[in-house]
């Protein structure tokens, strides 16, 4: 497993309300505020860990440039981290 993956499994691992924002995201391109609905976390703290998630690398804004409705999509390695999260070797 490559050094970006391990750190990108870190990070979610390290913290709930990542994770669930990650998920969220796992099905559609959201906005803030509708993450913020989904995960019922504050629109404060969701803006937080998107901009932490962003920076490592698992998600991406697709309008920048907007300042409101911005939406929000995973990258590869997001798809890729949240996959791997949720293979569990003890389930048979």
């Amino acid at each position: 497993m490559d050094e970006q993956t391990i750190q990108s499994l870190s990070i979610l691992k390290s913290s709930l309300h990542r994770r669930k924002i990650v998920e969220s995201l796992s099905s559609s391109l959201l906005t803030p505020s509708e993450i913020s609905k989904i995960t019922n976390l504050r629109l404060n703290h969701v803006s937080m860990y998107l901009l932490q998630l962003k920076k490592a690398g698992l998600l991406e804004c697709l309008n920048e440039e907007s300042k409101k409705g911005r939406i929000y999509q995973l990258t590869d390695l997001g798809k890729k981290t949240l996959k791997l999260m949720k293979i569990d070797p003890n389930k048979k």
